[in-house]
């Protein structure tokens, strides 16, 4: 309710308890000119109507007189609104809690979740695969029409909506922007992204934004400006495609390889981090590759290392090459082993 709804009510309680209270007193007036009337003092008179207003009507006072029972008759009928506008108002205010937490009024408790700014349909895709992969997701749109569809294909214990205009940088927070993985930038074209992650840093900091580009020749812009992940979508299709056309079961494995298992002896791409407590730590590269291959049936294809602020990328290093914590080993696996490798490593996958 806003503010205006609040006055409206409190005009219409003040004009109920100004017409309640005329009515007690004349009730009394009248009792108290009638011979056997019982009702002679205001106690008697307020207790009368409120018994009659709230329809318990104990029988053990009644008026006598004729303009009593006329009052009487008004209270009994004043009852039927009382409730009538209790009963409105009630589902009024239930009403607008149920639109406000549809709307995402109430904000979210994620954490270390993905948050979406848009709703496209390369988007639910991208959502698709987030959320097969366990991560918990929050969509802001600022078209009402979304919210109902995004209701009915996403469950809320991983899917979180909120309906704002996407300039409205406070109401991010209510999809806990501050405490997520990553802000993924979900918008129609290139320039509108740029802007809106310019303008968005100047109110958040230290968030990580991943974007889509239309042009690829704009990678090093997004970059320059903050952004984490820049894609071009054209240019990872057009290698997919490419590899098709020469050496097509690279492609289908590439394909098979980025898509999300669906069965236990389905493989997948996993990169899990090397904690402090981690048994390869100090360990030479190529004595983890062939531990993890004869007890675990992984394949270890690399690693990630945070060289001063710089995520530098491994691949099959040489044999001698030492793990270190706070290394991500890159890793090929099943769903099952992946379990298995949780467990040795003590923690999900992922960043």
């Amino acid at each position: 309710m806003n503010f205006r709804s609040y006055k409206k009510l409190i005009y219409y309680l003040l004009a109920f308890l100004g017409i309640f209270l005329f009515l007690v007193f004349n009730l009394l007036e009248f009792e108290l000119r009638s011979s056997d009337g019982k009702i002679d003092n205001l106690s008697d008179a307020f207790w009368y109507s409120i018994v009659t207003l709230t329809t318990v009507g104990y029988g053990d006072l009644v008026p006598t007189s004729t303009g009593g029972r006329a009052i009487g008759y008004v209270l009994i009928f004043l009852s039927l609104g009382v409730y009538g506008l209790l009963i409105g108002q009630i589902s009024t205010i239930m009403a607008n809690i149920k639109e406000h937490k549809k709307l995402g009024m109430y904000g979210t408790d994620f954490e270390d979740h993905i948050v979406v700014i848009g709703w496209t349909q390369f988007g639910k895709t991208v959502i698709d695969q987030l959320i097969k992969a366990g991560r918990k997701v929050a969509i802001v749109t600022r078209n009402r029409e979304y919210i109902d569809l995004l209701k009915e294909l996403y469950q809320e214990r991983t899917l979180f909506v909120l309906y704002s205009d996407y300039e409205n940088f406070e109401l991010l927070e209510k999809v806990n922007i501050r405490k997520s993985n990553t802000v993924f930038i979900n918008l129609s074209d290139d320039t509108e992204k740029l802007v809106y992650i310019l303008n968005l840093k100047k109110e958040y900091e230290g968030l990580n934004y991943t974007v889509t580009l239309e042009n690829s020749n704009l990678k090093q812009t997004f970059l320059s400006a903050g952004v984490t992940h820049a894609i071009s979508q054209n240019e990872i299709a057009s290698r997919l495609l490419a590899s098709y056309m020469f050496e097509p079961d690279v492609a289908l494995f590439s394909e098979e390889i980025l898509a999300y298992p669906t069965t236990d002896e389905d493989y997948d791409i996993k990169q899990f981090k090397v904690m402090d407590n981690n048994q390869y730590i100090g360990q030479e590269y190529d004595k983890v590759f062939f531990e993890l291959k004869k007890s675990e049936n992984v394949i270890l294809m690399g690693l990630v290392r945070i060289e001063e602020v710089n995520r530098v990328l491994y691949k099959n290093p040489s044999d001698n090459f030492k793990i270190k914590a706070d290394d991500y080993l890159i890793m090929m696996m099943n769903q099952r082993t992946q379990k298995t490798i949780k467990k040795i490593f003590g923690l999900e996958e992922g960043v």
